[in-house]
């Protein structure tokens, strides 16, 4: 399928591979030597030994799941002349697991080094907590669509914004039978609904930002919000 493919591409696509994975080879030693460290050194409290290991066993599945997803390139598939893709539903839980694990990294790192603020629990602080819960999920979902518009090669589907062709709705959007297989097999449906979960991810940041200017916070929340709204109109 690649035989046109110089040395020098070849090339260029292993480093890129092998990079990655020497990579996350140092991440892991960079996480689990020094907390081996800090553990027999009796440093670790009770429930950050537990809160430790959950991180360890993160990174180690993190590891599992990208030879995972890597297999499923190398398999041959029978009477399929595609080009070789790794399976979008692994790569989908690659990219989540990672985001899982960076964000209860950072969680456990700021919880240590800042202290927590004593806040009283007032309906609208209540609000904002839950607002910003179901942002962080809306977010979450986001960037899981944008692995399934990689792993299928989505974004090739359609280059005009905001309209998908000429039409605000595709033809194909409903192509593929039974019809949940559109969400996550159709490339169509997928760059389609990978665009409405950005548009409201972006909405949803920036109403939270507009709710939050309205009760009266830290202002480490306050520059925790206002960079949330500037990261999500970057992205």
């Amino acid at each position: 399928l690649n035989h046109d493919m110089t040395l020098t591409e070849f090339k260029f696509i292993w480093y890129m591979e092998y990079s990655h994975r020497m990579w996350g080879r140092v991440v892991g030693l960079a996480y689990i030597l020094p907390a081996a460290y800090f553990w027999r050194k009796g440093w670790l409290s009770r429930p950050m030994k537990g809160c430790v290991l959950a991180l360890c066993g993160l990174v180690c599945f993190q590891g599992l799941l990208g030879w995972y997803m890597v297999k499923s390139g190398l398999e041959e598939k029978p009477d399929s002349y595609d080009i070789p893709r790794v399976s979008q539903y692994r790569l989908a839980a690659h990219l989540g697991s990672a985001l899982v694990l960076y964000s209860a990294s950072l969680w456990t790192g700021l919880s240590l080094l800042l202290p927590r603020h004593q806040l009283p629990e007032t309906h609208q602080l209540i609000r904002l907590r839950q607002f910003a819960h179901g942002t962080t999920a809306l977010i979450f979902l986001t960037a899981l669509s944008g692995a399934f518009v990689a792993g299928l090669d989505a974004g090739l589907v359609y280059n005009s914004f905001p309209k998908m062709g000429e039409r605000w709705i595709p033809d194909d959007l409903l192509a593929f039978s039974p019809t949940l297989r559109n969400i996550f097999e159709n490339p169509t449906t997928v760059q389609f609904d990978h665009r409405i979960l950005g548009i409201a991810s972006v909405t949803a940041v920036t109403a939270l930002y507009l709710f939050s200017r309205k009760i009266p916070l830290p202002r480490r929340t306050r520059m925790a919000v206002a960079s949330l709204l500037a990261v999500a109109c970057t992205q």
